[in-house]
Parts: structure tokens; C-alpha cells; sequence
């Protein structure tokens, strides 16, 4: 039996895949699940303008996307626990592919690609043992499993890639669930969060968690610096009256050091940060969809600005800066002094927004 190295080298060695490519179908520059008023769920395509290049249906729904680093292809993960992920050809619509998790497995919603395309890395959880799993499919092969790694913890949540790397970054929660209970959390008195660097064969490269005495920040959501930092967002289950910062900077250096946030501003979020993004070299920008805050924060010099949108939650690199979504329908781009807003739909965007071509 091949090892599981020789499996993945094999799979990253395939021949080159083909199709369309971004260019052949309006030229997207972001992707964001979606609710119709009807009640459907779809995957749309945002140029940068705010305006849809497209949207295709979803079975259920959708919480983030993958999106192909050169062909026209995005894979839509359930929310959890959600069991499905389906791979969407953009420039028909067509589901190409539906990959379904293991038995005794669940997806947790997000996902990343290899720098070359022709893998795809999943954040699952082991239904019987609570132990955090990596999938290893062969996108390059029909989306075939070809490999199961750890993901060094509980709860791994989102998953992304390092720019110019190999190197996976997972933030792992800390949080058990089980799909009988729904969406209770089972171990919040224990749960033990980091953020975990590896590369695709599952070497742990570096581990980093916050002190003791906020083991209950749950790391969910991460976006990397071109440098190889790492932008973090938490979600706190301790005492809501003493709740930390939960939004954080990861350097190889540093470790894990949470940014500074004003307990008049905390008192407002309910301990929730949505989603993350790295805009430019040294700005991050945090949504907290409870309170209708994004806060675009300078991580060199700790200036935040403050954006006030109703359920603001996705957000996404742009060149100009980046992108946001809101539940109510908004796009808004994220600029220096603000937000402005592009444009106005009759939807219900989810809770995240993936930028195409992010990453090299």
C-alpha cells in the first residue's frame, strides 16, 4: 500500500487541470452564498463593481466557498454540521461534483485549495471521538478522498492557505459538537483552541494558543498577510461580562496576541466575530454581525476605524481595499474612510465572502 506522503505527491504531480477559466465568466472577483426571498440558496459571483456575475443553485445552505486559484470552479460547503460540499462549474452552473463526507464525519464550512488547484483540504470533525480531521481530496481526480490528517485540535473551523505557500493555517475552535445535539457545545468548561500551521502532508509546523485564562476564546475564522501572519477572529463562551478581545494577530515571532478592543465596544458585540480579512499589508478588517460593526484595525499601529452596517458579516480583500456583504442584501466597499456602497440586492448574503485569486 502506497504511503500516505507518496498518495499526496502523487495527487500534486497529476496533469495540469482544464477548463474555464475566471476570465470566461465575467470575470468574478468574489463569492458569497445567498438566501432568495423564495427561500432557495444559491452561490453568486460579485465583480468588483458590486455587480452578480453570476449565481447557481445550492441544495441547502451554504456557509463559504473555495475558489479554484485559475479555473472557473468553486466548491460550496454546507453550513455545519452540514455532510455535503458540491463543486460548481461557474461558467454553466452545473454541479460537477458532490462530495460527501465520510461516514462518522461532518464538514465544518470551509475549505482551500493547493497553490497548484489540484487538491482540496476540508475541516471536518469526527463525529464518535470529537477529534478535529483534515480531508485530502484530488481535485484533479473527480474529487476523490485520497488522505485524512489531523487537525491538531477540536473544532477546526476555517482552513485557508498561506500566500506563496504550501503551508495550511486551521483555526481549530476547541469546541466539541455533536450532530444529535445540533449545534450545543459540549465542552466549553475544557475546550482548548489554537492555531495550527502545517504543511499538506500533515507536519505541524507551529502551534499557537492564547493564555490560560481564555481558553474559552474560540478561534473560527482566519485570513493570512503576505507576509505570513495570520488575522484572526474569535467567538468568546466564557462570562459575557468578561469577555476579551476577539480579534487577534498571529506572527511566527509573536505567537498569538489578541488586538486591542475597548470594553464600551465589546459590550456590544455578544462576544461574536463573524469573519476576517487582510486588506493591504498591514490592515485587517473584523466583522461582528450582532452588533453591526466591522472594524478596519492598522496592526502596526492599533488606529481603528469603525464602519457601522445592520448584520454586516462577509469581507473580502479588493484592490482598492476590500469588499463587505451584509444579511440585508448590501455590498459595500471597504476603503480608508469608510464604507461606500455599490449595490443593493433582494438576498440574504451569508456569512462569508471569498475573494478569487487571493492567494499565489
Amino acid at each position: 500500500m502506497p504511503s500516505r506522503r507518496k498518495v499526496i505527491s502523487g495527487a500534486l504531480a497529476a496533469a495540469t487541470l482544464s477548463g474555464p477559466l475566471w476570465a470566461d465568466v465575467g470575470n468574478p472577483t468574489h463569492l458569497s452564498a445567498a438566501r432568495t426571498p423564495e427561500g432557495a440558496y444559491i452561490l453568486c459571483g460579485l465583480r468588483a463593481d458590486g455587480s452578480l456575475a453570476f449565481s447557481v443553485p445550492l441544495p441547502d445552505r451554504g456557509h463559504a466557498a473555495a475558489a479554484h486559484p485559475s479555473l472557473s470552479q468553486a466548491v460550496a460547503f454546507a453550513r455545519r454540521p452540514g455532510v455535503f460540499a458540491v463543486v460548481l462549474d461557474c461558467a454553466t452552473g452545473i454541479s460537477q461534483h458532490r462530495i460527501q463526507a465520510p461516514a462518522g464525519r461532518h464538514f465544518y464550512g470551509h475549505g482551500a485549495f493547493s497553490r497548484d488547484g489540484k487538491t482540496l483540504f476540508t475541516t471536518e470533525n469526527d463525529i464518535d471521538t470529537g477529534a478535529g480531521r483534515i480531508g485530502v481530496w484530488d481535485a484533479a481526480d473527480g474529487y476523490r478522498r485520497i488522505a485524512d490528517l489531523s487537525s491538531n485540535g477540536i473544532g477546526p473551523h476555517e482552513i485557508i492557505r498561506l500566500p506563496n505557500s504550501d503551508i495550511l493555517a486551521i483555526a481549530n475552535g476547541g469546541i466539541r459538537t455533536h450532530p444529535a445535539s445540533g449545534r450545543d457545545k459540549l465542552n466549553v468548561d475544557t475546550m482548548q483552541p489554537n492555531l495550527t500551521l502545517m504543511d499538506a502532508e500533515g507536519r505541524v509546523r507551529d502551534t499557537a494558543v492564547l493564555p490560560a485564562e481564555l481558553h474559552q476564546n474560540s478561534l473560527r475564522h482566519i485570513a493570512a498577510f503576505p507576509d505570513g501572519r495570520v488575522a484572526c477572529a474569535f467567538q468568546w463562551q466564557g462570562d459575557p461580562f468578561a469577555a476579551p478581545s476577539i480579534a487577534g494577530v498571529y506572527a511566527p515571532e509573536d505567537g498569538l496576541q489578541l488586538a486591542p478592543m475597548s470594553d464600551q465596544t465589546l459590550r456590544g458585540l455578544d462576544g461574536y466575530a463573524g469573519s476576517v480579512a487582510v486588506l493591504g499589508t498591514e490592515h485587517m478588517a473584523v466583522t461582528f454581525p450582532r452588533g453591526g460593526l466591522m472594524q478596519r484595525i492598522n496592526v502596526k499601529t492599533d488606529e481603528t476605524l469603525d464602519l457601522w452596517r445592520g448584520d454586516v458579516c462577509g469581507v473580502a480583500p479588493a484592490r482598492w481595499g476590500g469588499l463587505a456583504t451584509d444579511g440585508l442584501g448590501g455590498v459595500q466597499r471597504v476603503e480608508a474612510h469608510g464604507f461606500t456602497k455599490v449595490a443593493q440586492y433582494n438576498l440574504a448574503f451569508d456569512n462569508h465572502l471569498v475573494a478569487v485569486g487571493a492567494s499565489s
